[in-house]
C-alpha cells in the first residue's frame, strides 16, 4: 500500500504597515503575511505544523521574521482596511453599458 504525505505553505496577508525598511532605508509599505504549513495525507490538508509571521518590503522585496511578542504592535499600527468600490453602473436602456 502506498501513502502519499507531504506539506503545503498557505500564505495569508494580513494588513499593511508603512515602515522603514531595514534592507533599503526607504520608508516603504510592507505586507505583514502569516505563513502556515500544513501537513497533508494524500493531498488532503489535516493540520498546521508551522506557523510564521514575515514582513515583505513592497519597495526591494526584503522580508523579515516578526516574533511573536511585536505582532500585536504590527496589527494595531496597521492601516485600516480599503473602502469597498461603488457598485457599477447599470446598463443604458438600448445601449451598450458605460464604463
Amino acid at each position: 500500500m502506498i501513502i502519499i504525505w507531504g506539506f503545503k505553505r498557505y500564505v495569508e496577508r494580513l494588513a499593511i504597515v508603512t515602515l522603514v525598511c531595514a534592507g533599503c532605508q526607504n520608508p516603504a509599505a510592507h505586507g505583514l503575511c502569516r505563513l502556515v504549513t500544513k501537513f497533508t495525507l494524500f493531498f488532503v490538508p489535516l493540520f498546521p505544523v508551522r506557523t510564521q509571521h514575515l514582513l515583505e518590503c513592497t519597495f526591494c522585496g526584503a522580508t523579515s521574521r516578526v516574533p511573536k511578542d511585536q505582532l500585536a504592535g504590527f496589527l494595531a499600527q496597521a492601516q485600516p482596511p480599503a473602502a469597498p468600490q461603488s457598485p457599477p453602473t447599470p446598463p443604458v436602456p438600448g445601449g451598450l453599458p458605460q464604463l
